[in-house]
């Protein structure tokens, strides 16, 4: 009988050790996944100055909103945190569209070719933030589950692990409605 209490403090030292892996895992893959967003993000900001640029080019008088764009970007690339940059993106985001719909009334710029181009990296980058937010949500799921699920959650508060934040974001492209054209031929 005296090697129950030796058994049970070896079983327990096994499971502490288990579980401190699993949260270090499942943290480290968090922190992956929050790479690939970054770097999306990254590049969908490296395309906005060139989009700025084109617009500038067809549309002198609308510097207001050139300039608005700029300061949304500069916000977005210096917060930090997933809430926090949730926020910032999201308002480039009303910056981009409000871009996209000022081109609109630029018949030309909406047909030029640098344009259509950068439009067009946009949905490809927009498409792979989409990907990256996913894998980094998944990634947020599992951590959180093992941060407040039993008997885990007494490892992740003695070894300091705490609940992620979930990232969303709101693209330029997201919603954009068709265009129809019911002209006859």
């Amino acid at each position: 009988m005296e090697w129950i209490p030796v058994a049970l403090v070896f079983f327990l030292a096994l499971y502490f050790v288990i579980a401190y892996n699993g949260l270090v895992k499942t943290g480290n893959m968090l922190k992956e996944a929050w790479s690939g967003i970054d770097v999306q993000l990254k590049r969908r900001s490296d395309l906005i100055p060139s989009l700025v640029e084109t617009v500038r080019g067809y549309s002198s008088h609308e510097q207001d909103l050139l300039v608005e764009i700029a300061e949304k970007r500069t916000a977005a690339m210096a917060a930090q945190g997933a809430k926090e940059k949730g926020l910032a993106e999201n308002a480039l985001t009303g910056g981009i569209k409000n871009l996209f719909a000022l081109a609109e009334s630029y018949p030309d710029l909406k047909a030029a070719n640098n344009f259509l181009k950068l439009q067009e990296e946009l949905v490809q980058v927009e498409d792979q933030i989409q990907l990256a937010r996913r894998y980094y949500n998944g990634a947020v799921r599992l951590v959180n589950n093992r941060v407040e699920s039993f008997p885990s959650n007494i490892i992740a508060k003695i070894t300091g692990f705490s609940r992620a934040e979930f990232f969303t974001l709101e693209l330029a492209t997201e919603r954009m409605a068709p265009e129809i054209s019911w002209d006859e031929k």
